[in-house]
């Protein structure tokens, strides 16, 4: 179970982990691990970002152009079951899945003489170096002597050395005996029997993989290609022990009586490798002689070889975390899940590797709840959220990159299906940026706005760092989402809507009590399309864009035409383009709260709509909405807008005690890390605001963080960053900004 001492700095357990949800995660971006700390036979799940079922495809319905204007017409008339049954026909992907996510596999470590039970027993992840560490006491016999042993194992993947490495030592000369091996099964018998004693041949679980082979110099090799045809893999693990004897037994490493041992674990895949073996054996010999070893499976100076590894990780993972620091008097728990979140953002998105889906690089199912994919009508968006405000720039890379991919296939998609310009994406993508509708699921596969929500995060990043070389490089992104939806954009009185579109996974009555998800005119897709051609209006004034380049003129022009934010009947935002009542009150989804976060329209100074969007989350909440770990994570970030200090804390609060699982991952259920950066970019919101023409410090500060804080490091809209923000009894006492 995890120690009742909360530390604001450490994950802690007193036992090994019963199941997968309570193993500790590492990550360097590409490479991701969860660590069991299992003293008789240790599991670590391995993941690599690139390892996806399939490969690319084109999946755009040929029907749907054709069709289009017979939807819309539909859609005008009332029809709404009849459109939204010729939608699953005409507008469906071909086929109707997209690629999904896969798990690289698992490392082994099976202990010999493991007779004598465990004592003294710790497992933690210090969020400060980016460490698992397990250690324990067990009674072994050495030299004929019963004596206690204390057995240690540290963690890291270092992101210098893209390579995961596992430290073990005992405080006994010759303690160590263990053989280690790679596997690609489920996993499943290993959570049942976690503490097991005896040696479990992990054959058994290899059926997932084409081959694990030994290799010269003490290397194993595991080989395999994801399901469809998909891309190729390599895993590879090298053993240097100090002491003791090793030897390849087939594709088994052994070691035998040793002092200290260092396991070097490496992955690659034909995503980016054209030879993914030979990747893999090239950094295994790399990261070997940085180890400094001076012949197989030996090294007479492992401990300092490992602390210059160590260190070197630490010095890259602290340059990041270090940025922020946040105390607050009594707040440990936090301080913690704040700084977990950003942990996680640093583990697992990194430039070079790919953005955080809905697992991140943490997912051990070979075909995982709604395929781990990038779910981008809130999800992979939400991810980022924390990016910017608490300093990690660098860790957005990876979803600037995809989102270029997207592009590429998004304007086919926009062409061919819509025959419209620019590019465009529906609510889901993958590894290969397919914007293809995903699922037949009529309440959210043909949603249209994806794109237009994914560029708004290229100028958010501009409006945080003011650098404009990056806007210049990336400006045609936010251009050319914006053509597609001025483009989709068609008549219905003195409105242009969308149509056909939804609002994201919600369902509506009509006045006869028929249900309906497919509409005209979504109030979340008019709040995306006003902030996206304000700020490509306000870009191309920063660029000082020339006439025959520009859409400045028509965007201002579509804008006049776009129905404003509207109050129903309730005194909530409305959320569809007619004041419907909704089939589930408390909907996880509060899409028409867009405008309010991440958007910027609903503001103090529109005090009207401020009410109203109070009055839209009360509602929500009154019917059990929130019940999903991300949806409770949006909500704390729109009360923190609002200002509503004891209510965003109240929400926090219940997603860190009720709403996360053992090891801190948000449960949406299943466990969905969307959430845990929801909540860090929400306790950032709650101290500093920077999306209005003034700055705001403290603004959603509640009663149980007034007594005293300090936070350092966050950044503002307008290129600066807060080098200290402390105050006492609510009350902002030092101030300084760079």
């Amino acid at each position: 179970m995890m120690n009742g001492k909360i530390d604001a700095m450490h994950i802690s357990f007193d036992a090994p982990a019963k199941c997968w949800e309570e193993a500790l995660p590492v990550g360097n971006g590409r490479l991701g691990g969860m660590a069991f700390g299992l003293p008789y036979s240790e599991r670590i799940q391995l993941n690599e970002d690139s390892v996806w079922f399939g490969g690319p495809q084109n999946r755009n319905n040929p029907s749907a152009l054709e069709n289009l204007p017979k939807i819309r017409s539909l859609i005008m008339e009332g029809r709404i079951r009849e459109a939204q049954e010729l939608c699953t026909f005409a507008l469906s992907g071909l086929p109707e899945e997209q690629r999904h996510y896969e798990p690289l596999g698992n490392l082994y470590i099976e202990f010999d003489g493991t007779e004598m039970d465990f004592s003294d027993y710790s497992r933690e992840l210090d969020l400060a170096t980016a460490t698992v560490t397990t250690s324990f006491t067990m009674k072994r016999t050495i030299g004929g002597e019963l004596c206690d042993v204390k057995y240690t194992r540290e963690v890291i993947a270092s992101y210098p050395q893209n390579a995961m490495l596992i430290h073990l030592t005992a405080d006994r000369p010759g303690a160590l005996n263990f053989h280690a091996q790679l596997g690609r099964g489920a996993g499943k018998p290993w959570e049942e029997i976690p503490y097991q004693k005896q040696t479990i041949r992990r054959q058994c679980y290899n059926g997932f993989c084409d081959s694990i082979v030994g290799k010269a110099g003490g290397i194993q090799i595991m080989e395999a290609t994801s399901g469809g045809n998909g891309v190729h893999m390599a895993c590879g693990i090298k053993v240097i022990a100090k002491g003791g004897s090793a030897e390849l037994i087939g594709n088994t490493t052994r070691i035998h009586n040793a002092d200290e041992a260092l396991i070097i674990l490496c992955a690659d895949t034909s995503f980016r490798e054209e030879d993914p073996v030979g990747a893999v054996l090239a950094r295994l010999q790399k990261v070997s002689a940085f180890a400094g070893e001076e012949k197989s499976l030996g090294c007479e100076e492992l401990s300092k070889a490992w602390e210059d590894l160590y260190q070197e990780h630490v010095a890259d993972y602290r340059s990041l975390f270090d940025r922020v620091k946040l105390h607050i008097d009594g707040q440990e728990e936090v301080e913690r899940f704040f700084q977990f979140g950003r942990y996680l953002m640093i583990a697992g998105s990194r430039p070079g590797s790919l953005p955080l889906n809905l697992q991140g690089i943490w997912n051990q199912d070979f075909a995982p709840i709604w395929g781990s994919r990038f779910t981008i009508n809130i999800n992979a968006e939400m991810n980022y959220w924390p990016a910017m405000v608490t300093n990690l720039a660098e860790c957005q890379e990876p979803l600037i990159e995809l989102i270029k991919r997207v592009r590429k296939n998004g304007r086919v998609t926009a062409r061919e299906m819509y025959g419209c310009g620019g590019f465009m994406a529906h609510h889901n993508t993958d590894i290969w940026g397919d914007t293809a509708p995903q699922d037949v699921c009529i309440s959210s596969s043909y949603w249209v706005m994806g794109g237009a929500w994914l560029a708004l995060h290229i100028w958010e990043q501009y409006l945080f760092t003011m650098d404009l070389d990056f806007l210049r490089e990336h400006y045609d992104i936010m251009r050319e989402a914006a053509e597609f939806v001025m483009d989709y954009l068609i008549e219905d009185g003195e409105y242009l809507v969308t149509c056909p579109t939804l609002s994201p996974e919600n369902t509506y009555i009509l006045p006869n009590g028929e249900k309906g998800v497919i509409c005209k005119g979504a109030s979340m897709d008019n709040q995306i399309i006003t902030e996206l051609l304000k700020a490509c209006i306000s870009a191309e004034e920063v660029l000082a864009t020339n006439d025959s380049a520009s859409i400045a003129k028509r965007a201002a022009e579509v804008l006049t035409r776009i129905a404003p934010i509207r109050v129903g009947k309730h005194g909530q935002i409305m959320e569809w383009n007619e004041d419907y009542e909704e089939a589930e009150t408390g909907h996880r989804h509060i899409s028409q709260l867009f405008a309010l976060y991440p958007g910027s329209q609903i503001t103090r100074s529109e005090q009207v709509l401020f009410e109203a969007a109070k009055k839209t989350i009360e509602r929500r909440l009154s019917y059990g909405g929130g019940h999903s770990g991300w949806s409770r994570a949006w909500i704390i970030n729109m009360y923190a807008r609002l200002g509503e200090g004891e209510k965003a804390c109240e929400n926090l609060m219940h997603l860190i005690r009720e709403q996360t699982l053992p090891n801190l991952f948000d449960n949406h259920p299943p466990f969905q890390i969307d959430g845990n950066f929801g909540a860090t970019a929400g306790i950032a919101e709650m101290l500093v605001q920077s999306h209005e023409e003034d700055v705001a410090f403290l603004p959603a500060l509640p009663e149980a963080w007034a007594k005293h804080g300090i936070v350092e490091g966050l950044r503002l809209r307008g290129g600066k960053i807060v080098e200290v923000l402390e105050w006492r009894d609510g009350e902002v006492v030092r101030l300084e900004i760079r």
